[in-house]
């Protein structure tokens, strides 16, 4: 076995390791759920693998999605009073690959019962500090509001400038406007103008996104309303996305039906529903849940840019 190769597979294992005790030391609880499912993820801008089940149609519908994330069927099981609970393992999108993707990659994906956005950026500030320090490494927390983000580095109020204002800065990228919404945009200025940025030695926390922005997020009244997410970067890669999560059904089947609207109008498949979700959302405690990617986290440990560096084998060797 190659040097480089041990070295990442140790490390992969040293962080898997440190991951179990930190959340062992806080009594939150390690569970394992469905890879194959009934029903998809909505979101338009990712792309679920599904598979075709051969076997006896009493088990249910044949067609089967491969997780995206484990999100779902963890919400199940809060439902049912699990408690604080977290998932470490393999997920799947399709049509992501490259110099920084993978179509199969670990996700960690934790949730706190009783918690808001808030506090489970602290803990989430907390892992990454400790994955840092088992390298050897610190970094310095900058947290800022998502909208105060924008006015002090940009000059532009995201809930209020119009859209020709949004594009302005973005000019000498010649990106395409067809079909680009006000939110594309403002995603648009934070991967192309903020995100870049980011200092190496800093974890930046950008929270209370725009409520259109929402995805499964609890929304806060307001002018203008504002949904309580966060996302966590380290240097310049995002690591992880953390919501106080919404428990309304209605809501929620809104929220996925308009999903699937969107990628009608963009010629996608639409996707089924998890229906066994929404049966039991209104049952899920009050919680905030994060999920955070292992490859990425690795990638800043080790300093590379390439996500086959963390990988024992990348999808084209695979």
């Amino acid at each position: 076995m190659n040097l480089h190769l041990a070295g990442r597979l140790h490390l992969r294992a040293r962080l898997y390791a440190l991951i179990r005790t930190f959340f062992a030391e806080r009594a939150v609880l390690e569970v394992e759920t469905p890879i194959l499912s009934a029903a998809g993820n909505t979101e338009p801008n990712i792309e679920s693998f599904s598979t075709t089940f051969s076997g006896h149609v009493d088990a249910g519908s044949r067609e089967r999605w491969m997780r995206t994330s484990p999100e779902y069927p963890l919400k199940r099981l809060l439902a049912q009073g699990v408690g604080d609970c977290y998932e470490l393992g393999r997920v799947f999108r399709n049509g992501e690959a490259g110099g920084r993707h993978n179509p199969e990659f670990s996700m960690l994906e934790w949730y706190r019962v009783g918690w808001d956005h808030h506090q489970l950026m602290e803990e989430t500030i907390a892992l990454v500090e400790a994955a840092l320090a088992m390298v050897g490494r610190r970094a310095e927390v900058w947290v800022e509001g998502y909208r105060q983000l924008f006015i002090d580095e940009l000059g532009i109020d995201p809930a209020h400038a119009p859209i020709d204002e949004l594009r302005a800065p973005l000019e000498e990228f010649g990106i395409d406007p067809a079909g680009l919404t006000r939110d594309d945009w403002l995603d648009l200025l934070i991967t192309h103008r903020l995100q870049p940025t980011f200092p190496s030695h800093r974890i930046t926390v950008i929270h209370d996104y725009p409520a259109s922005q929402c995805a499964l997020a609890k929304v806060r009244d307001g002018d203008p309303p504002i949904a309580e997410r966060f996302e966590l970067y380290l240097g310049r890669y995002e690591l992880a996305n953390g919501y106080h999560e919404l428990n309304d059904a209605a809501e929620q089947r809104r929220r996925f039906e308009r999903d699937n609207t969107v990628r009608a109008a963009r010629g996608q498949r639409e996707v089924p529903i998890d229906e066994r979700l929404l049966e039991v959302l209104a049952g899920m405690p009050d919680c905030a849940g994060v999920a955070l990617g292992i490859e990425r986290l690795l990638m800043c440990l080790v300093g590379t840019d390439a996500i086959a560096d963390v990988l024992t084998f990348p999808f084209s060797e695979a």
